[in-house]
């Protein structure tokens, strides 16, 4: 499975941003996606969770971008979106998606992997 980003940009403080991550699979392979998650990581900083969605539709925030930032997640396109309002400078980081996912063999066994998309940049002028 592989993860494409997109959507990240230069921004005002105060404006908005609308992130999308899209996962696509080797043909025939049948695989599933229990939670997709947005990190972001900042010059001089750790890489942080931000947001997660599950494929039930759960969805989590960090404390920073609540109320601000929203998740959504299409199943169908194997698609999240991060959805970012009242961006702040704070905000400015590499934005990372990420998805654990499961790959179902012929034989019936299940193997878990992890991806990372490529990284989108986001940065908010004061």
């Amino acid at each position: 499975v592989q993860l494409q980003a997109s959507g990240g940009g230069l921004v005002q403080a105060g404006g908005s941003l609308r992130l999308s991550c899209a996962a696509s699979g080797s043909s025939g392979i049948t695989f599933s996606i229990p939670v997709m998650s947005w990190y972001r990581q900042a010059p001089g900083k750790l890489r942080e969770l931000v947001a997660d969605a599950s494929s039930g539709g759960s969805t989590h925030y960090a404390a920073s971008v609540k109320g601000r930032f929203t998740i959504s997640r299409d199943n169908a396109k194997n698609t999240v979106y991060l959805q970012m309002n009242s961006l702040k400078p704070e905000d400015t980081a590499v934005y990372y998606c990420n998805a654990p996912y499961n790959v179902y063999r012929d034989d019936g066994t299940i193997v878990a992997y992890n991806a990372w998309g490529q990284g989108t940049q986001v940065t908010v002028s004061s």
